[in-house]
């Protein structure tokens, strides 16, 4: 949802830079995303929707990293959420080109029939 949010700001021309966190020396945004897919999506559209996600960062300049995986935590605590993806950023404003982006909203529509849930979670690394 907090995705669906910047997306619609952005499309508006607003901007949080001025209200923004701005970038300190060593530091990365880290802007995180926790899917749960729905019941009725099978191993090969789970399949389709990683391949995507993984072929951002050869579309999207502003992604400076990227890596994903699989829950394995013994802990039970993960509310059905499935899949981690991990995209660092520059700044905000790179995360905010990102969001909308055309191949961003492209991903959309490959991910959103299959998605139950989704968390979104942006921080600044602290050493």
């Amino acid at each position: 949802m907090k995705t669906i949010l910047f997306t619609v700001i952005a499309l508006l021309g607003l901007s949080f830079s001025t209200m923004a966190q701005k970038k300190e020396d060593g530091k990365v945004l880290r802007h995180v995303v926790l899917f749960k897919f729905k019941d009725t999506s099978s191993p090969e559209d789970v399949k389709k929707v990683v391949e995507a996600f993984k072929a951002l960062p050869s579309q999207i300049k502003e992604i400076k990293g990227f890596e994903w995986g699989t829950n394995n935590s013994p802990e039970n605590h993960s509310q059905g959420l499935t899949h981690c993806f991990l995209l660092t950023f520059a700044s905000e404003a790179d995360r905010d080109a990102y969001l909308p982006h055309p191949a961003h909203k492209a991903f959309g529509s490959v991910v959103g029939p299959h998605l139950d849930k989704v968390t979104v979670v942006d921080y600044w690394t602290n050493k």
